[in-house]
């Protein structure tokens, strides 16, 4: 994948879905409008950061590359060259999977 050029502001973080596998039973198989949103995410790109009240930069506890569990519900959806990607908030970051 080639390096994107979308920075996120703040404490922004950009993230890549990561598919689970189509999975059947017994026979049938589940169209994509009925799936639900996938949960495991790459981080692409991290922001400028968040400051304190003493306008202090706020480190992020997460690192470009990181396999992470996201809210299911949190960010926005961003369309960019033909891929899709999650704009959302550190807060809405569950946990790093390790």
């Amino acid at each position: 994948m080639a390096d994107i050029t979308i920075q996120p502001l703040g404490d922004r973080v950009l993230v890549k879905a990561i598919d689970e596998q189509e999975v059947k039973k017994g026979g049938i198989i589940i169209p994509d409008s009925a799936k639900e949103k996938p949960q495991e995410a790459k981080i692409i790109a991290l922001g400028t950061g968040k400051l304190d009240d003493k306008g202090q930069k706020i480190a992020f506890q997460v690192k470009k590359g990181d396999k992470v569990l996201i809210s299911k519900y949190g960010g926005t959806e961003v369309k960019y060259d033909g891929n899709t990607y999650q704009l959302l908030r550190e807060d809405d970051i569950l946990a790093i999977l390790g």
